[in-house]
């Protein structure tokens, strides 16, 4: 079940990060986080812990023995 937990939160923060990226360096508008640099350097920040986050899923999901 964590690992299926992992991968989700995973992928969600990978959403979040680029989301957050793409506002920061103005790609995307219509926020209050639009064009603002701190977020265009805390996206990547939260991007990479999602794809640890990913890594760690993929590998306790793959781990278990099926049956």
């Amino acid at each position: 079940m964590m690992g299926w937990l992992s991968l989700v939160g995973g992928v969600l923060l990978v959403a979040v990060g680029a989301l957050w990226t793409l506002q920061g360096i103005g790609v995307v508008g219509g926020s209050v986080m639009s064009g603002v640099t701190l977020w265009a350097v805390i996206g990547p920040i939260v991007a990479l812990a999602g794809l640890w986050l990913l890594f760690v899923g993929v590998r306790r999901v793959r781990g278990r023995p099926r049956g």
